[in-house]
């Protein structure tokens, strides 16, 4: 009931308003965006570098409805990657893209030459790329695309969502040598004809597409804040074998930072994934949705204010 209400709230343009427009949001964003500026990114990504954490930079831009909005977002991704080159934080630093932001909803020819712009900037930076996933609408098309763009770029990555009921399937295709694929719980609101809705049946279908993927070819990322969760990917890791370089946690900037650093302190490999930009707020509110314990912070942070 919680989530609906948040996903609702990540919709509606009166409360977006409210939000932005608040004092106190500046302070509550800050912990988990980077800024609104290529600066900003740069600077938290130096400061994860220095405590031994990977970074994946995601540039806030979805609602994208125009070609230039489209181009805007692919130039300042290639602007990011030139700058992480010259400040030597390529490879520890790569680039997560959505397709919607390059076009993807209203013309998928343009979002694909935008997506291969990127990767080829990725690619002279020394780095890479991760093709995000959004609603199931778009994962046909994203899966497709990203199959051709690893045709010349064969280190970009993909992100699945346990909570779609396609995902085990997915997993077994992408499961083999050369393939990055990020598994993730997933934070849109779909039907129930496609998704899992009950958090115990995402949960189970997590670590079925996690045994999936720890057991094939592939390089897994495991992308989560569940204790259980992460003691599992822990467990799974001894039981595949597979060394900390051989796969990966990722957790979200700004959440649960203690875990990340106890990880990477006991060996493992950790990603956090590092928004940035101006369009902050629907990337928040699914966040809030994702894990609504975020929201008892934000809620403390804004009756602070007065």
């Amino acid at each position: 009931m919680l989530r609906s209400v948040i996903l609702a709230a990540a919709r509606s343009s009166r409360v977006a308003h409210t939000v932005e427009t608040a004092p106190v949001s500046r302070n509550v964003v800050r912990r988990f965006v980077a800024g609104q500026r290529t600066a900003d990114a740069l600077r938290v990504t130096r400061e994860l570098v220095g405590d031994g954490l990977k970074v994946t930079l995601d540039y806030l831009g979805e609602d994208t409805l125009t070609a230039d909005q489209a181009e805007h977002t692919r130039d300042e991704y290639v602007k990011l990657l030139g700058q992480l080159q010259e400040a030597e934080l390529a490879p520890a630093a790569e680039v997560s893209v959505k397709l919607s932001a390059l076009g993807q909803k209203f013309d998928e020819k343009l979002a694909e030459a935008n997506a291969r712009t990127i990767c080829s900037a990725a690619a002279t930076a020394g780095t890479t790329v991760t093709l995000d996933m959004e609603d199931h609408e778009t994962t046909d098309s994203t899966l497709e695309m990203l199959g051709r763009l690893r045709s010349d770029y064969p280190t970009t990555g993909a992100v699945l969502q346990a909570y779609l009921r396609r995902t085990e399937a997915d997993c077994r295709e992408l499961a083999h040598e050369g393939q990055r694929v990020r598994l993730c719980k997933g934070a849109y609101k779909e039907p129930e004809s496609v998704a899992y809705t009950a958090k115990i049946d995402v949960d189970k279908s997590y670590v079925r597409c996690m045994n999936v993927l720890m057991s094939g070819e592939g390089y897994p990322m495991l992308a989560t804040h569940d204790p259980r969760l992460v003691a599992i990917g822990e467990d799974r890791a001894k039981w595949f074998d597979r060394s900390p370089d051989e796969f990966e946690f990722q957790m979200l900037y700004g959440i649960r930072p203690e875990e990340q650093r106890r990880l990477v302190g006991d060996g493992y490999t950790v990603r956090v994934y590092v928004p940035y930009g101006e369009q902050w707020y629907g990337y928040l509110m699914r966040r809030l949705a994702e894990r609504p314990a975020n929201l008892a912070f934000f809620l403390r942070a804004m009756s602070s204010s007065k």
